[in-house]
């Protein structure tokens, strides 16, 4: 009698999960399906300040990089508008005082950030990190706006006067421990411990390039 009493239980308890599991999915599926036709209904302009207010959401994250999982839930839902934003505004204030080679410059910015970011995501992925490629590259790219801000200030400092010439090298310095440190975060939880100095290197490698370029062009 007991046993049957446990086997009815159980039964129960199986039948429970499978509505829940059935419920789950329409719930989602809904909420997709409203998100989805109030994005497609929306103005343009409304669109347009959505996102920008999602970049300048993800921007204050990497100003102020923190080990929270809120920060990790947002620079994980990704986006490329924001790291094509800051790659061309990084090669634009490059080419502002590189007249002579500006077409280098700005190809060589475009070409280190994405396909650099891509080389970052494939070592990642190696090592057995479980992350998008797309994650990882608007992680990297929103990173790099320590160095956006570096390079803008440094329009302004003249290489002819050795003190603002070393000003601009310690900025250089900052917006590159800055960007490392804003984003190894992300890199080091992906992987296993005896793992983690073989993710790091390629970042630190990969933003200490572009603040090494910002200097010399």
């Amino acid at each position: 009698m007991i046993q049957e009493d446990n086997i009815s239980n159980n039964q129960q308890d199986f039948n429970y999960n499978i509505a829940l599991e059935n419920d789950q999915p329409k719930a989602i599926s809904n909420q997709q399906k409203a998100n989805l036709i109030s994005t497609i209904d929306e103005p343009i302009k409304e669109t347009i300040m959505r996102d920008l207010r999602m970049i300048a959401l993800k921007l204050k994250y990497v100003i102020l990089p923190r080990n929270d999982q809120d920060k990790i839930k947002q620079l994980r839902n990704w986006d490329l508008w924001g790291p094509l934003v800051l790659c061309l505004a990084l090669a634009i204030t490059l080419c502002i005082k590189t007249e002579e080679r500006s077409e280098y410059v700005f190809v060589t910015i475009f070409v280190v950030i994405w396909i650099g970011a891509g080389f970052v995501t494939l070592n990642t992925k190696l090592l057995g990190g479980k992350i998008s490629f797309f994650q990882s590259v608007c992680i990297l790219g929103y990173c790099v706006f320590p160095i956006n801000i570096s390079s803008f200030i440094s329009l302004f400092l003249f290489k002819e006067y050795i003190a603002l010439f070393i000003i601009k090298v310690i900025l250089l310095i900052a917006s590159f421990i800055w960007a490392t440190r804003a984003s190894i975060p992300f890199m080091v939880a992906l992987v296993s411990e005896e793992k983690k100095l073989l993710a790091v290197y390629p970042v630190c490698l990969y933003y200490l390039f572009l603040s090494w370029f910002a200097l010399v062009a």
